[in-house]
């Protein structure tokens, strides 16, 4: 597969693995943020090829795996009223609550739709003028625009049964949360590609510099992940903290100027709840006054606390890059895709589904 298929080939990703053995000369531990780079080496065994020095860090690179419990209990709360038509990604469904999940409620009758992009639920709040309509918003910078898009249009061609549940995240913020942690351990990062594709690289020049941590904008393919810890690991061999852009073909300095316009149109910056690591500042979007009447939490009022469910889940040290998952005591036995105890095993892109799918359970 053209472009695909090109950053997968085993005998250019022993090189670049030959090359990182060749600079390395002591240990490095660094920490991929993107959960999508998680899977990724998880399935292609990626830390099989580094050398023993270099340990790699999962961090809290996954929306789905650090919305808050008392987002997901809200959620909840709004899928079960009556004349309520509640519209979600797939992946939000099974997310544990402190009580239950949104399946539970789909399973008792609740009218749960699971749609692709937010632009769905406009024609389903079109096609059910007698319903209120709500849709789950959730996401780092990626998904914000789209988001963004689909309330502007809402307002645009005065909709009045629908609102949205916003749960966005910043990605900046957590890592500086991250860092700032007396238990962490973290050398060197490897940005997510597609949050710079959106926003640019420049906000991560003083992270590099206050920190003084080398990151490396990384895209999500075998190649690119290791061309990524090329990068960072020659930076921290020769003592430098940079940011580099090991992906090039996607990401610019700048990022993408109209996306961030129609974040900062609708979207203000306030502090959100991150699950497991707790509230970070200016970690989140709300969205504006101009465009507060579609704000699902104050269409349908309610408060939950953040109490997790399960005493045995470590997902938030996982998140936080403390743990990994296979050191947890319940990965695989009591925890398993079919029956999560947290968060991190529920997503497509979170760390103890990728060790679970991809990596023996001992």
């Amino acid at each position: 597969m053209k472009y695909v298929d090109e950053y997968r080939n085993e005998k250019h990703a022993r090189r670049i693995a030959s090359a990182i053995s060749e600079c390395v000369t002591r240990r490095w531990t660094l920490m991929e943020i993107c959960g999508g780079q998680t899977h990724a080496i998880a399935k292609y065994n990626l830390q099989e090829l580094l050398p023993d020095k270099i340990s790699l860090l999962h961090g809290p690179g996954c929306p789905v795996c650090v919305t808050p419990v008392s987002l997901i209990d809200k959620a909840v709360y709004m899928a079960a009223q009556p004349n309520v038509i509640f519209c979600s990604f797939g992946d939000m469904l099974r997310v544990p609550g402190s009580t239950e999940d949104l399946l539970s409620v789909k399973s008792r009758g609740g009218d749960i739709r699971i749609v692709y992009s937010p632009m769905d639920t406009l024609k389903i709040a079109k096609d059910n003028p007698q319903k209120e309509v709500v849709f789950f918003a959730i996401g780092f910078e990626t998904t914000a625009p789209a988001n963004a898009m689909a309330i502007k249009k809402a307002k645009l061609d005065g909709m009045r049964n629908i609102s949205f549940l916003v749960s966005q995240v910043l990605v900046p913020p957590a890592v500086k949360c991250l860092l700032d942690s007396p238990e962490n351990c973290v050398q060197g990062l490897l940005a997510a590609g597609h949050v710079c594709a959106i926003m640019g690289t420049e906000e991560y020049q003083p992270i590099a510099k206050d920190y003084h941590i080398p990151i490396v904008v990384t895209g999500f393919e075998p190649l690119d992940i290791l061309q990524g810890i090329y990068l960072c690991v020659k930076q921290l061999e020769e003592g430098r903290s940079e940011v580099e852009n090991q992906y090039l073909r996607a990401v610019r300095k700048a990022g993408n100027a109209s996306a961030q316009n129609i974040i900062q149109e609708v979207f203000e910056i306030i502090p959100r709840q991150w699950r497991g690591i707790g509230e970070i500042a200016q970690s989140g979007l709300g969205l504006k006054k101009t465009y507060a009447f579609y704000d699902a939490e104050k269409k349908f009022p309610c408060e939950f606390d953040d109490r997790e469910k399960s005493s045995e889940c470590i997902s938030g040290l996982v998140l936080q890059g403390i743990k990994k998952p296979n050191e947890c005591s319940a990965f695989g036995k009591s925890c398993t895709p079919e029956s999560p105890l947290g968060a991190t095993m529920v997503s497509t892109e979170g760390a103890c589904a990728a060790y679970y799918r991809y990596q023996p359970v001992s």
